[in-house]
């Protein structure tokens, strides 16, 4: 007699972190392991901190799973029905998702654990350090830039940075149940743009 497969969702740990940021910024979530990309991200956007405010697709090795688009000047593959899974299934594969393909935000997805014995029907952020960079600020290096100009008064750009992110921002500042609110709302606390859609 064939033995049934279980349909119980296995539990993904991964740990989501920005390139190319010192000391680095992350996030580790566990997530199901059949979330669809288009949620995925969504997940990834609240997590982070971004605001869904530009474009996004998910890369491995050469492939590149996206919303497709007339525009594209790559192959891209349709990522409305490409679960997590389908990309990564054993401990320690990686996968990058890109966000704003201007500023040239990537993130290591990184698949840590598989908890088969974990339910994780909602998402939940289990730890995280530091703050997401302001959108539209140029990026890692402009980012880097934006904290050398808000750590010293006599810095030529400090005025000019302090009245565009405002007095209150801090690089060090991360809301765990916060995040985890947002997570448990309606599209996992992501606005919803319409390439989303």
């Amino acid at each position: 007699m064939a033995q049934m497969q279980s349909t119980k969702p296995t539990c993904y740990q991964l740990k989501i972190t920005l390139k190319d940021i010192k000391p680095p910024i992350w996030r580790r979530l566990l997530v199901d392991s059949k979330v669809l990309l288009p949620d995925l991200h969504k997940i990834i956007q609240t997590a982070m901190g971004w605001t869904n405010s530009h474009l996004h697709q998910f890369r491995q090795g050469d492939r590149f799973y996206a919303l497709p688009s007339e525009d594209d000047f790559i192959e891209v593959e349709d990522y409305r029905r490409v679960k997590l899974k389908d990309l990564l299934s054993s401990e320690n594969q990686k996968i990058i998702y890109e966000y704003d393909f201007g500023d040239g935000w990537e993130h290591v997805v990184l698949l840590e654990k598989i908890l088969a014995e974990e339910t994780c029907s909602t998402p939940v952020c289990v730890k995280g350090k530091r703050n997401c960079p302001p959108e539209d600020c140029g990026g890692p290096y402009g980012y880097q830039d934006l904290l050398d100009a808000l750590a010293s008064e006599t810095h030529p750009r400090h005025k000019h940075m302090v009245q565009w992110i405002g007095p209150d921002y801090d690089d060090e500042y991360f809301d765990l149940e916060e995040t985890n609110e947002m997570l448990q709302s309606e599209d996992y606390g992501c606005i919803t743009l319409d390439w989303d859609e």
